[in-house]
């Protein structure tokens, strides 16, 4: 199987016949890695498709990857979310194709704003790495309690609560786009990130 086959495009409306598999896969994806994830409804994947807010792969007809973007506080922050290919299309770079086909549909729509993730996976903060994201505390991302209110479908809601929306099993990753970092990512090792996030967790977490 080859990802040239595979074609990572804007998504249009026509594609939210696809929301129910997308719902499916990201849920399913969630089982498998054994991690918090916020479900979304079948109706919230297709407003995103809808109103031009997502990115999709296609293997010709059959949806293969996605990705959509959510702005919050009035426009100061854009998040992009949702990131998911098919299980059998993995392994190809497709992930790497949709996150900066999606980063780049947040920089169209949202020019001015700071674009955020929070991930458990390392291969999505690797991404976010050498697009020029760095980690950041909760304190630096949205303060809008709609998007936070959008973390009550994960199963590790609770420890989110529990530390005043300070830290959870997430990370945070920034970009500014008026602090740029190097074209090289500067010195950002997101493995160390990982390790020290996990070590901190341990101790701090109640």
């Amino acid at each position: 199987m080859s990802e040239k086959k595979v074609s990572v495009m804007y998504a249009e409306p026509c594609h939210a016949v696809h929301a129910e598999h997308i719902c499916n896969l990201i849920y399913e994806s969630a089982l498998q890695r054994g991690t918090g994830i916020a479900r979304r409804t079948n109706d919230y994947i297709a407003r995103k498709i809808i109103g031009g807010k997502a990115v999709v792969a296609l293997d010709g007809d059959k949806l293969v990857g996605f990705s959509y973007i959510e702005c919050w506080g009035h426009g100061d922050f854009v998040a992009t979310s949702g990131l998911i290919v098919d299980p059998e299309y993995r392994h190809l770079g497709l992930a790497a194709r949709i996150k900066s086909k999606t980063f780049d549909l947040a920089r169209e729509r949202f020019p001015y704003a700071k674009i955020f993730s929070i991930t458990t996976s390392l291969p999505v903060m690797k991404l976010n790495s050498r697009m020029g994201y760095k980690p950041v505390t909760f304190s630096e991302l949205t303060d809008d309690e709609e998007f936070w209110a959008g973390c009550q479908g994960c199963v590790n809601y609770d420890i989110l609560q529990r530390n005043n929306r300070k830290m959870c099993l997430c990370y945070g990753m920034l970009y500014d786009p008026q602090k740029p970092l190097p074209k090289d990512g500067g010195s950002f090792n997101p493995y160390l990130l990982h390790l020290k996030n996990k070590i901190a967790k341990i101790f701090h977490l109640k």
